[in-house]
């Protein structure tokens, strides 16, 4: 026994002279100085003498949202996923979106505005090498762009380009957090005030026990729940999240946002572990907003102007800029970690900082609706629609428009205006149903067609009914997601009318799948403010298969069903995936310089309806009313318009019936009486539709899955 006591001493002795040596390796001055050279907190200090004491920062009005110049400027996107797209052979991604055929093709549509997405270089270091992206590009480390997309000369020449053709460029920021690359290195390294960009906490070596063993110093663990509550109790971190976002939906390990290092050497010679939050991946280090040496606001500040002054963007979206605030509740180990009120302070200073360089931004906001409010006053100039997003998708999903008529009802109680929206179509996240408003209002009752219900059960019926129509045998193509559906527009649609082989449909299959496509694209287009699209909404995408993606959804993120590969211009109809390796989606309506030979395509029908809100200023109008109905599959929107056109009438039919509705027009306020006898114009088709008859009432019919775009002109 004593001699396996002494080669057991030995072993460990060597094992930790090894470890020692490795860390002293990587915590020596060459190493350091090679970190910062190329640290993001380092670079912005370069960036912030480009603008310190120049002029330009008093050339543009920023203390208010500018949400109308905005919209003006460009009031209907594309929003580009990178990496899925699929270019020329010998072609990168910023060369073709700046090709100028692109750029004519989206100015047939009316297109104006190309948010390109994240392409800034992404994921982390080991040793002295970068490791890949963990959340596409979201976790930034460099400003330079990623040279897989290209350079800033080929960025810059896409800016030229887009305003050739009277667009702009939008891009992003991450204000939330960092990948794992130099400065979180230099963090864990107690590197100058590197340690303050991050939500990071030094424990102390006689709690060392309290945290789970992590042996190599370029990974982390995470924290059980348990761990979490007994450094919350021991003063060390400010409690469990709110929610935990990248829960992974049948896992039998709870995840928590907080992670453990290993025991790292420090520049003072010190060994340390640390815990650090992330609200998204391990790889996605939270930054502090309210740390003494303001270095996440230096970081942030750097990425603006680099964005704005260096690379030409005219947009920025503030990504998860609910997260920017953490405090710890008295009496709980739960923390307030979602819209605090440092995350409206600190949006509200990156928003006012884009203004005064020339620039706007919008917001990625999945909170409650007084949330939203209120981070919109002197914030961002825009905001996602989460408020009828989630709610026009289920609507599509179950015929049934009540929660949607529900949700613009709140919109308007809130006084949350449509205008300052960005009603867009499927993006690269999945269709979300966590309806964070009904979460944080558990027991605030609602009105729900004949029923009440407490946001709490409203809550538990919309996800449940999104379960059992979307997610089982029925629908193999889509997956959940801790936050929803992952799935295209056509996999939803195709779960709405109980498709189960979603690659060989029937024509008649397409034909709905179309028209439920349009409906959800009217509604969204012909709101006031943006409207956005995306690629996979053009070609039509169909959900990828998981075994095409089995190593890009091993972590349990099965958002990459919904991001499959396109060729917009039938550029490499040979290509089987991007060159990012994204496999290539079968797409249901094809390439568009193909749909814009067919009247009848999705491409076409969606260059008609942008004609038409072009022409009557829709994206500028006032939303006046959304009216009761007598069928819960229609909704009705009343819009007042600019320029004296009148008022416009979108009226869509949800369910799978015709009906006819009836409204009275003398019970909306804002509608004068007496257009008894006035015709209405189906702006489709420009025909009359209908008249008012002499009780000030409107009649509307509608076949089934179909929406009108409808002119009452004013009297006289």
């Amino acid at each position: 026994m004593g001699s396996r006591r002494i080669y057991c001493c030995l072993f460990i002795g060597v094992f930790l002279m090894v470890g020692q040596a490795q860390a002293g390796e990587y915590s020596g001055k060459k190493y350091v100085n090679w970190l910062e050279q190329q640290s993001l907190l380092f670079n912005s200090s370069k960036l912030a003498r480009k603008i310190s004491g120049h002029s330009l920062q008093w050339r543009h009005p920023y203390a208010m949202p500018q949400s109308q110049a905005a919209v003006k400027a460009g009031p209907v996107w594309f929003s580009a996923y990178p990496s899925a797209m699929i270019t020329k052979p010998g072609q990168n991604i910023l060369q073709f979106l700046g090709d100028k055929k692109l750029w004519q093709v989206f100015s047939k549509i009316g297109i104006r505005v190309l948010h390109t997405g994240p392409m800034k270089l992404a994921g982390g270091i080991v040793k002295y090498k970068h490791t890949p992206t963990v959340d596409g590009w979201f976790d930034r480390i460099s400003f330079n762009l990623d040279p897989r997309f290209g350079v800033a000369q080929q960025y810059r020449a896409m800016v030229a380009t887009a305003k050739e053709y009277h667009g702009l460029i939008a891009g992003d920021i991450v204000p939330g957090h960092t990948g794992k690359g130099a400065d979180f290195l230099l963090a864990e390294r107690n590197y100058k005030s590197y340690p303050g960009i991050y939500d990071l906490v030094q424990i102390k070596k006689q709690d060392w026990n309290l945290l789970p063993s992590v042996k190599n110093i370029w990974v982390s663990a995470n924290l059980t729940p348990a761990e979490v509550t007994t450094l919350t109790q021991k003063g060390y971190i400010p409690g469990h999240l709110q929610r935990v976002l990248f829960s992974v939906p049948g896992s039998t390990k709870p995840l928590t946002g907080w992670d453990a290092t290993a025991p790292i050497k420090g520049v003072d010679g010190v060994t340390r572990r640390w815990v650090y939050l992330h609200y998204f991946k391990q790889g996605q280090p939270t930054m502090n907003w309210l740390d003494p040496s303001f270095a996440a606001q230096r970081i942030e500040a750097g990425d603006i102007i680099k964005s704005i002054d260096g690379l030409g963007a005219k947009i920025l979206r503030l990504d998860a800029n609910p997260f920017l605030g953490i405090e710890r509740k008295p009496g709980t180990v739960k923390a307030w970690s979602e819209g605090h009120p440092l995350s409206v302070t600190a949006s509200d200073n990156i928003a006012g900082l884009i203004r005064k360089l020339g620039g706007w931004s919008f917001q990625e906001l999945n909170l409650t609706l007084d949330a939203i409010h209120d981070f919109s006053i002197n914030g961002p100039d825009l905001s996602y629609d989460f408020i009828t997003r989630p709610a026009v998708e289920h609507a599509a999903l179950t015929g049934d428009a009540r929660f949607l008529r529900l949700s613009m009802r709140l919109e308007r109680l809130y006084g949350i205006s449509p205008n300052k929206l960005i009603h867009d179509m499927q993006n690269h996240d999945e269709i979300t149903y966590e309806l964070v408003h009904y979460a944080d209002h558990p027991r605030t009752k609602f009105k729900y067609g004949s029923r009440t219900l407490t946001g709490k059960q409203l809550r538990t019926l919309i996800v449940s009914q999104m379960h059992k129509l979307a997610i089982g045998p029925k629908t193999p193509y889509n997956r959940l997601s801790g936050n929803g559906l992952c799935t295209t527009f056509v996999g939803l649609l195709a779960s709405r009318f109980g498709i189960k082989n979603i690659y060989h449909m029937t024509a008649g299959q397409k034909k709905r799948v179309l028209q439920g496509h349009m409906l959800l694209a009217m509604f969204n287009a012909m709101q006031p403010g943006i409207f956005g699209l995306s690629g996979w909404d053009l070609v039509g995408a169909l959900p990828l298969k998981i075994i095409r993606i089995k190593n890009l959804v091993k972590d349990g993120d099965y958002r990459w069903v919904n991001r499959g590969a396109y060729d917009l211009l039938n550029y490499d109809a040979k290509a089987k995936q991007s060159k990012d390796g994204i496999p290539k989606a079968s797409t249901l309506y094809g390439p568009i310089l193909q749909q814009l030979k067919n009247p009848k395509s999705f491409v076409s029908q969606i260059k008609h309806m942008l004609v038409i809100r072009k022409k009557y200023g829709i994206a500028f109008s006032q939303q006046i009313a959304v009216p009761r109905t007598q069928h819960k599959g229609v909704v009705i929107m009343l819009h007042k318009l600019p320029r004296n056109l009148g008022y416009e009438i979108t009226a869509l039919n949800f369910g799978d019936t015709p009906v006819v509705e009836r409204i009275r027009l003398h019970d909306i306020k804002a509608i004068h009486k007496g257009y008894a006898g006035h015709k209405v114009v189906n702006l489709w088709t420009e025909r009359a539709d209908s008249r008012v008859t002499k009780n000030d009432v409107l009649r509307i019919g509608l076949n089934r899955l179909q929406g009108k775009i409808l002119l009452l002109r004013l009297k006289g």
